[in-house]
């Protein structure tokens, strides 16, 4: 059968967004098997100085990513400058991609209980988390149903309706939008839906460190709340043997936020930040790979035994 594509000049191949600009980028992982590298994970690599200048940099930082829940706490921040006011622990937990251990899917109650809500409010995404006493998937039990309680809770507060607060056009995401574009120094221009259901904002490799590292040195107390309040209690960011709370209860004063499809933002409160995107969407790897990052900032610190079995997972730089 003659194949209708080559047969076909008048077909177009559709042009990306950001095509002009994406690469491969670098290799940042190398998975080595007796002295032979037997695959690799490449990416792009941007680390700032306290400064905000580069420091280090691998690939290309200059198209348009999905930082994906990398920005949680960004999220949080526009929660909290609406009026959301909980404890330290919970709006840790407004920030977080959680496992689903029961004492997450409680607090995320108690995030809800705060204005006589339920977890009937939740829209986001059903998932298996790990405590599933009905063995089905629940929005309590997904990783991001501690932001979804916030958006909502933060939108009863403000008398918002809290039935389509996941409408990008809905004041609750307006000012997500505004908070990463205020500290990215860009302008949102392509939208799309996370996984969870929520709106997904695109920014720059370049644009993602830019927001790190301001909210990391931000002297606004809506920025410092919400960033102290996950490097105090990283097992509600995250979970336990997750890299960020691994990460942040073994080096003091660091912030770290994964996301999926392979991103990760670290920073300090002098400024100090590291970003990534995995051009294959792929975490492996990425517990060596941000030990290997935090030398170039002046941190020495061993996250992970990375020998496994008989191979050994190494950083590409």
């Amino acid at each position: 059968m003659n194949n209708p594509t080559n047969n076909n000049p008048k077909r177009k191949t559709k042009k990306f967004t950001n095509s002009k600009h994406i690469s491969c980028g670098h290799i940042l992982i190398k998975i080595i098997r007796n002295n032979i590298i037997e695959s690799i994970h490449t990416g792009h690599l941007l680390i700032l100085d306290e400064f905000g200048n580069v420091n280090y940099s691998l690939g290309k930082n200059d198209f348009l990513i999905y930082p994906r829940s990398a920005i949680k706490a960004i999220q949080a921040s526009a929660m909290v400058r609406n009026g959301l006011k909980l404890s330290d622990e919970l709006i840790a937990l407004s920030s977080s991609s959680h496992i689903g251990t029961q004492e997450h899917q409680i607090k995320v109650k108690d995030i809800l209980n705060s204005v006589g809500l339920d977890e009937t409010a939740l829209q986001n995404t059903p998932f298996m988390g790990m405590y599933n006493p009905t063995g089905a998937p629940t929005s309590l039990a997904a990783p991001c149903s501690g932001k979804h309680a916030g958006m909502i809770v933060t939108s009863k507060i403000n008398n918002w309706d809290i039935t389509n607060y996941k409408n990008p056009r809905h004041p609750m995401q307006i000012a997500c939008r505004k908070e990463l574009e205020l500290l990215s120094n860009e302008k949102i221009t392509k939208i799309a839906i996370d996984g969870c259901g929520a709106p997904l904002f695109a920014i720059t490799l370049k644009g993602l460190a830019t927001a790190i590292h301001n909210l990391m040195i931000s002297s606004d107390p809506v920025h410092q709340k919400v960033v102290n309040a996950c490097k105090n209690y990283p097992i509600m960011v995250s979970g336990t043997n997750t890299l960020p709370t691994v990460a942040m209860e073994s080096i003091d004063d660091l912030f770290v936020k994964t996301g999926a499809e392979g991103v990760l933002v670290a920073g300090l409160s002098n400024g100090k930040t590291i970003v990534w995107k995995m051009s294959d969407g792929s975490d492996r790897g990425e517990f060596e790979l941000l030990s290997k990052s935090l030398t170039k900032i002046g941190i020495n610190k061993n996250l992970y035994e990375s020998r496994k079995n008989d191979y050994l997972i190494k950083a590409g730089f």
